[in-house]
């Protein structure tokens, strides 16, 4: 289902009125507090596209929250496999072993829809849980590009962004995911 976007509405949940948009069309992250811009980045959204359902691999718009944070105490480049550090960190003769495998590493903010129906329980088509379908904010490997859809649904970043990103979010912070 594809809605267009008028100019965001972020519901100010937190403390330090601490937001992200993230843009499809421009892929790119921003990260604003009390309005303000404070630091943006090139991400990767998916390969197929805007969407909600279930087992479509596209990425969910609209409004939606950091649910959880997960992996502040690990190394950078840490493996994650249902959000569970594995214990391997990632190099470029791991990544050569095991060519076809989704890697999740760094830092994984959880995001949870927040809009009934469109990106949170279901809706006439089936499943449209952004959190039941495991969408993050999550590093990946400093080869993948940035800037072009690639993902599986989540919302990609470089290592080093998500860690710096982790570090000035909470749970419970506002994500805005827009297409346009």
């Amino acid at each position: 289902m594809t809605r267009l976007m008028t100019p965001p509405v972020i519901p100010q949940n937190n403390n330090y009125a601490t937001y992200i948009i993230i843009n499809i069309v421009e892929q790119k992250l921003s990260l604003y507090r009390q309005d303000t811009l404070v630091c943006q980045y090139s991400i990767s959204t998916a390969k197929n596209g805007i969407g909600s359902q279930q087992d479509s691999g596209c990425t969910p718009l609209g409004k939606h929250i950091i649910a959880e944070k997960i992996g502040g105490t690990e190394p950078m480049n840490a493996v994650f496999i249902g959000r569970v550090p594995t214990g391997e960190v990632y190099s470029a003769s791991l990544g050569q072993e095991q060519p076809s495998r989704d890697w999740i590493l760094s830092r994984i903010l959880w995001l949870e829809g927040v809009e009934p129906g469109f990106n949170k329980g279901s809706n006439a088509q089936g499943g449209c849980d952004t959190y039941q379908r495991y969408i993050y904010i999550h590093g990946t490997p400093d080869t993948e590009p940035m800037g072009v859809p690639l993902s599986h649904g989540c919302i990609r970043m470089r290592n080093q962004h998500i860690f710096e990103l982790y570090a000035q979010v909470e749970e419970g912070t506002s994500v805005m995911i827009i297409d346009s």
